[in-house]
C-alpha cells in the first residue's frame, strides 16, 4: 500500500515492471496490443518499451503478429539466459518439466516412480532426473523449481513436513541441492505451484483466487491483489487440516476429525480397507472404477467427501470472501456430481448474491490447465522474485 504520491521516476518504474508482468504472461506482444492491455497511448507505450529494450530486459523481433494497422514487429522476453527444471516432489514420485528462459516448456511432462526411505534417497533421486537433462542440455545453465508436497518455507527451502514420507524431520532442499548441483534452488508447495500455474497460464484469472487440491490429501493456496498469501509462518491454504468432526478419527497432524480424515483420497481408501479388512487397500484407480460402475458404498463415501470439502470452503468464503475456487487433484476424476455436491454446501451462502450480482457470484470449477502447466507454473517463483504484485 502506498503512504505517498509518487513522482515520475516512480510511476516508470511501475509502468515497467506492468510491461514485464504482461510479457511473462503472453510471452510475445505488439505495441498496440502492449497499449490496450495496459491501458496507455501508443507514443508512451513506445517510450518504455524502447527503455525496456535498452535496459536488455526485452527484445525487438521483426514478427508480425496481426494483417491489421501498421506493421511494428513484435516484443518478447530474451531467449538468452538460464532454464528451469521445474518439478513436482512427493516421496512416491517426482514430475518434470524443462523451460527455456522465457518458461517455455522445452521438453514433454515427464513422471517418475521413486519409492525412498529417507531424505538422503530423495536427494538422490532429484539430482538424478536433474542430470538426466542436463546430459541432454550439457550447454546451458539448469537451475531448479520444487513444488513439494506438505509444508514448505520458501524462504530457506526447507520442507518442512513432507505427508506419506518415512521420515518426520525437515529437510533443507534448497541448501543442500545448490551445494551439491551448484545451481540456484527455489522451493514452494505444491498448492502455491498450481495458484502461480492458474496466476500465469490462465488468461481468465481474477486478481483474487483459490485453487484447492484434493488428492492424497487436502490443500489450498490462496491470491490476493494478485499476491500468493502463504501467512507469516507459511501455513495459509491448510483447508486440509479444517476441523470437520472434533470426535472423529485422528489425523496425521495429531488432531481429531480434519477434513483429510473424511475426504481426502487416502481416507476413502482406509474406508474401502475397513469395509474389506482381507483386501489391500484400492488404489486411486480402483476407487474410481468402483465409483463409476455404481458401488453404493463408494458412492456413499464420495457423496460423504464432498459434502464435507463444501461444508470447510462454505465456512472458508463467509471468511475471506474469494469467488474464483479452481479445483485439482485426483478427486476431480469423481466428476460433475462430486462437484455439484461440493457447490451446494455453499449455496446458502447469505453474503453471495447469486441471483443479483451473477458476475460477483461464486464459481467453482475443475481447473482446465494440462498437467504439464500445472508443474510449469513452480517456475513462476522465480519471475514473482523479480517482479512486484499484479
Amino acid at each position: 500500500m502506498f503512504t505517498s504520491g509518487l513522482n515520475n521516476q516512480q510511476i516508470r518504474y511501475w509502468n515497467k515492471q506492468l510491461f514485464m508482468r504482461l510479457l511473462w504472461r503472453h510471452k510475445r506482444l505488439s505495441q498496440s496490443r502492449m497499449a490496450q492491455l495496459s491501458g496507455l497511448s501508443i507514443p508512451a507505450t513506445g517510450k518504455i518499451l524502447q527503455e525496456l529494450m535498452d535496459e536488455g530486459r526485452i527484445w525487438h523481433s521483426g514478427l508480425r503478429l496481426s494483417n491489421r494497422g501498421r506493421h511494428s514487429g513484435s516484443y518478447q522476453l530474451p531467449e538468452a539466459g538460464d532454464w528451469t527444471l521445474c518439478m513436482n516432489i512427493t516421496p512416491t514420485r517426482i514430475e518434470s518439466i524443462l523451460a527455456d528462459a522465457q518458461l517455455v516448456a522445452q521438453d514433454d511432462y515427464q513422471h517418475r516412480a521413486i519409492n525412498v526411505a529417507s531424505p538422503e534417497a530423495l536427494l538422490t533421486e532429484i539430482e538424478a532426473v536433474w542430470q538426466q537433462y542436463r546430459k541432454c542440455w550439457p550447454s546451458r545453465t539448469i537451475k531448479l523449481a520444487l513444488a513439494v508436497h506438505g509444508q514448505v518455507d520458501p524462504v530457506t527451502g526447507v520442507s518442512q513436513h513432507m505427508p506419506q514420507a518415512a521420515w518426520k524431520k525437515p529437510v533443507e532442499l534448497k541448501f543442500l541441492l545448490e551445494e551439491k548441483l551448484g545451481v540456484q534452488v527455489r522451493v514452494d508447495n505444491d498448492c502455491v505451484m498450481l495458484a502461480l500455474a492458474e496466476k500465469w497460464l490462465n488468461s481468465s484469472h481474477q486478481a483474487d483466487f483459490c485453487v484447492i487440491n484434493v488428492d492424497y490429501g487436502i490443500g489450498s493456496s490462496f491470491v490476493t491483489n494478485g499476491l500468493i498469501f502463504r501467512g507469516s509462518l507459511y501455513g495459509s491454504g491448510q483447508i486440509g487440516h479444517t476441523i470437520i468432526n472434533p470426535h472423529g478419527a485422528r489425523c496425521s497432524c495429531g488432531r481429531q476429525g480434519c477434513l483429510e480424515t473424511v475426504a481426502s483420497l487416502s481416507a476413502l481408501k482406509q474406508q474401502a480397507h475397513l469395509r474389506a479388512p482381507d483386501k489391500p487397500a484400492p488404489t486411486t484407480t480402483q476407487l474410481l472404477q468402483a465409483w463409476r460402475s455404481g458401488d453404493r458404498w463408494v458412492q456413499e463415501w464420495v457423496n460423504q467427501a464432498a459434502t464435507a470439502v463444501g461444508i470447510s470452503l462454505y465456512n472458508l468464503l463467509n471468511i475471506i470472501n474469494i469467488n474464483q475456487i479452481w479445483f485439482y487433484g485426483r478427486s476431480c476424476g469423481f466428476g460433475e456430481t462430486w462437484r455439484e455436491t461440493v457447490i451446494h454446501q455453499i449455496a446458502f451462502n447469505p453474503f453471495d448474491q447469486q441471483d443479483s450480482l451473477k458476475s460477483k457470484a461464486t464459481n467453482i470449477h475443475f481447473g482446465q490447465l494440462s498437467r504439464a502447466s500445472q508443474i510449469l507454473g513452480i517456475g513462476y517463483l522465480y519471475v514473482e522474485d523479480h517482479l512486484p504484485a499484479g
